[in-house]
């Protein structure tokens, strides 16, 4: 790099400045300086690592690597022994904060933060590194606003990117009235995640960041910098932005070979077409008719590998800083064997990849080993440019946000307005477009190196950090967090593991992902698999949380069976769920600006740990328990929520949602359910006041009764949907004003209540396809009074033809009971059945089917009823 240039990315912003050698504390031990305190606790770390090797999620990786890729005894590369020193240090903190008033132990939040929160992406901290899914930290900073005081500390198990620490640090700058640093503890199964988390929440002086940047691209570029050379057409020397590169196709009637970059795009526009014309022979052809073609080569690693045909087709470059475009010459395939010819001499991710959902596309291409996925000058920088960074976290930071995105044969690339768009790779996929863009390393880091910039990594705070199952946290003690706040995995969106490989083989240090909570066929993990491991999880975050105290659980996911699974895991740990809100992220995921049914807005879940405890007297609850339970229910409960100027009512209020937060609460603690519903509100209206179908302790009913009086009306109580029948008649209500399904799904699934043992509820968009219309501009409505009759008849053929596949399960010799079976459609079959008179298929189905199902459905067991007296 010039003088002129490095002055030039040396802005005034910030004074460049020299490590000190300032002597440091650390739980209480003085060191000279940082380095000395890095020494010593990686030194202590090696001697514990056999011991920590014993808990789950212990990440695969050789002991050198961790020690080296850990800053003890703040990170760790596996789990942290030092936790629990750090929350004895921290209580202690809080009460130097109460005598200067900055907090007071005997305020507790009582009520969950109910509103809505919209927050965008475009905060530079957000946009610093890339992740799979992260949650801007405003938004998080709300909650945690809300729930805790200045020096709570607060945990989140599924850490991702560390926007939990974050926040939580960023407190300290809030102009809340309530602000104040507060501590964290974050913790993911991954190690790049972690990775990411700890240089995110690691103050550094941007000044000397710069710095050490500036000398470590000067070194590589004095080393490399020939490899992006090119000949202007004067021949004198540009240097490469990027290279287009385009697989190679063989057409299906000539044989010949199809370079897909010359003979799908049109030079003058850069317009991508599906058909196009063989040059040879004319036939009109596609993607989806010609064969892709591979190459014997030897790989970056040494090794011979038939890989995906690849081919250069086009160079962007500078000259005399205008930016101009040429065709590959000969020089530039001169210089391309030259560098095939020379050896890497620094390491290189030399790690063969897994088979599994997401990275089966890549070894279909022949990529088989992580080192194939670079072209080999850029595997060259990024590995020196790597072993160089080795004590430079934030500049290993800026390496891995380009190592996938845009610095690896994944970037794709698009065309659009006649311009070529360097999208990056596509979000939560690993695969090879057929057009490429291999950029110049050099520009990738300085791009990115300002965006940390920006980020002001100076003002960051130091938390606590470490790679660890959420399953097993032993080195958390018990009913020592005040708030966990979590965007935990969903089902099957996302194969967290599959996706980080990349980025883990460069570290040297892996997922072990045999807890980790994800739905797939690749591990073996069923949708019942992905419950079970987030079960075990939610209740190491009920034993760690102190009673009385809130979690707060983002959800993303359409499925009504992970939403069900999601609540059914956090009621078997223990926790109260008070309500459910939405938390729109604004721009969204790539899938949810492409894909009309993708959700727009996550639902944030909000629960807690009871101060409660339930006595046992000759084997009987104590019922005055039982109402303790309901009255602190009730206390964490929104009092009132408007509208549009309107009362809104507020569900989680409604005696049906009560009983059923009860239940869950004595049967997950093994207590006997105290009453039944009939009993339950009866109670309720004794001890409680109702108002507009909902339930309030006596000061609340007050302050509802004063707030609704500002309103002008009260929108009537939601139905709840807790069968296809109830999901139904909620459509009907909720489509008086035609809406997409992104509109409609996320109060859909905050009105889901939990189906009969035995039924199953169709997802939303089953049911609005068998029930209503879909417009040409993607909202749904009612349908016409002609076109209902239609649907009804093709409706009730999709009813017949299911219920016909439970009669033939039922048929099967030695047949067991259905666990799941759609109540409508067994209703729809009974009657069906009825009505021609055959009474032994009623019977057949009947004894097949959950026993609880047919005792608690009125309209099954008058059919079946009749039909055995009939037999």
């Amino acid at each position: 790099m010039s003088d002129k240039e490095q002055n030039l990315f040396l802005d005034n912003d910030f004074e460049e400045t020299k490590l000190t050698d300032e002597k440091v504390t650390c739980l209480g031990m003085e060191f000279a300086n940082e380095k000395a305190r890095r020494t010593y606790f990686r030194e202590e770390l090696r001697k514990k690592l056999p011991e920590l090797k014993k808990i789950e999620g212990f990440p695969i990786g050789e002991d050198d690597d961790i020690i080296n890729l850990s800053d003890p005894p703040y990170y760790t590369a596996c789990p942290n022994p030092w936790l629990n020193d750090f929350v004895e240090e921290w209580e202690k903190e809080k009460e130097r904060l109460e005598k200067t008033g900055k907090r007071n132990e005997e305020i507790h939040q009582q009520q969950p933060y109910a509103n809505n929160v919209s927050e965008g992406k475009s905060n530079p901290i957000y946009m610093a590194h890339a992740y799979h899914t992260k949650v801007p930290h405003p938004a998080i900073m709300r909650y945690i606003l809300h729930y805790t005081q200045p020096g709570d500390i607060i945990f989140d198990g599924f850490g991702g990117t560390g926007m939990t620490a974050v926040a939580a640090g960023m407190c300290e700058n809030s102009d809340n009235a309530n602000k104040g640093l507060r501590h964290c503890i974050c913790s993911d199964l991954s190690p790049i995640a972690s990775f990411i988390t700890y240089n995110y929440n690691n103050p550094q002086s941007a000044g000397v960041y710069k710095s050490e940047f500036i000398t470590l691209i000067d070194q590589a570029k004095r080393k490399y910098d020939y490899l992006y050379e090119t000949n202007h057409a004067n021949g004198k020397k540009g240097i490469i932005s990027f290279v287009i590169w385009s697989e190679v196709f063989t057409c299906p009637n000539c044989q010949s070979e199809i370079i897909y970059f010359d003979s799908a795009v049109t030079p003058e526009s850069f317009k991508l077409s599906d058909n196009f014309l063989c040059p040879k022979c004319a036939c009109k052809l596609s993607k989806k008719n010609i064969t892709k073609e591979f190459d014997n080569i030897i790989g970056n690693n040494g090794k011979l590998c038939s890989c995906n045909k690849l081919v250069p087709v086009l160079i962007k470059y500078k000259y005399n800083n205008k930016s101009y475009y040429k065709h590959a010459d000969d020089n530039d395939v001169k210089l391309l064997a030259k560098i095939n010819d020379t050896l890497i001499e620094n390491r290189i991710p030399d790690v063969v990849i897994p088979e599994g959902i997401k990275t089966n596309e890549l070894i279909r291409n022949g990529r088989i080993n992580v080192s194939d996925l670079y072209t080999k000058r850029n595997l060259m920088v990024l590995s020196y440019l790597w072993e160089k960074a080795i004590d430079i976290p934030l500049i290993r930071f800026a390496i891995t946000a380009i190592l996938v995105k845009t610095g690896s044969l994944l970037h794709n690339v698009g065309f659009k307005d006649g311009k070529i768009n360097l999208a990056g790779a596509l979000p939560n996929a690993l695969f090879i477009p057929s057009i490429l863009a291999e950029r110049n390393i050099f520009e990738l880091l300085e791009g990115k190196v300002e965006d940390i910039i920006r980020m002001n990594p100076a003002s960051l705070h130091k938390m606590c950090n470490q790679v660890q199952s959420a399953t097993d946290l032993r080195n958390i003690p018990s009913n020592s967090i005040d708030y966990i706040f979590t965007d935990p995995p969903f089902g099957h969106n996302l194969m967290y593991s599959e996706l980080n490989f990349i980025h883990e083989a460069w570290l040297g240090v892996r997922t072990e992902n045999t807890d980790e909570a994800i739905e797939s066929p690749a591990q073996n993990k069923s949708i019942f698999s992905y419950q079970k491991l987030m079960e075990k999880s939610f209740r190491e975050y009920y034993r760690i949380l102190k009673d009385g105290k809130w979690m707060t659980v983002e959800f993303s996911n359409t499925s009504a069976a992970i939403w069900n699974s999601i609540q059914t895991a956090l009621k078997s740990a223990g926790f109260t769920i008070s309500v459910v809100r939405g938390l729109d992220k604004q721009q969204g995921s790539f899938n949810a600006q492409t894909t009309s049914t993708a959700v727009k807005q996550d639902l944030v879940i909000s629960c807690y740990k009871s101060s409660v405890t339930i006595s046992i007297q000759d084997g009987l609850n104590n019922n005055t328990d039982t109402w303790k339970y309901i009255d602190e229910l009730l206390t964490r409960l929104p009092i009132h929520q408007q509208t549009n100027n309107r009362t809104t009512t507020v569900i989680e209020r409604s005696p049906k949602i009560l009983y059923d937060r009860l239940i869950s609460y004595y049967v997950q603690h093994g207590y006997a359910i105290p009453m039944d519903a009939q009993e339950f509100q009866k109670g309720l209206r004794d001890r409680f006041i109702e108002r507009d179908g909902m339930f309030f302790t006596a000061s609340q009913a007050l302050e509802y009764e004063e707030k609704k009086s500002h309103t002008v009306g009260v929108v009537p109580m939601a139905l709840f949907i807790g069968s296809e029948a109830e999901g139904i008649e909620w459509l009907k209500r909720a489509l008086d004003k035609p809406q997409t399904y992104s509109e409609l799904q996320p109060e859909w699934m905050k009105s889901m209540t939990p189906t009969k043992k035995g039924d199953i509820l169709p997802e939303l968009s089953e049911i609005l396809e068998e029930n209503f219309i879909k417009d040409e501009d993607g909202k749904w409505r009612k349908p016409d009074a002609e076109k209902a009759a239609d649907l009804e008849i093709i409706r009730n053929r999709k009813l017949m033809k299911e219920f016909n596949l439970y009669l033939e399960q039922a048929q099967k010799p030695k047949a067991k009971r259905m666990k799941d079976t759609r109540l409508e459609v067994l209703r729809y079959g009974f009657k069906e059945c009825y009505k021609q008179k055959e009474y032994q298929t009623i019977v057949t189905v009947g004894d097949h089917i959950q026993e609880s199902l047919l005792q608690e459905d009125e309209v099954l067991l008058q059919y079946y009823d009749i039909a055995i007296s009939r037999i």
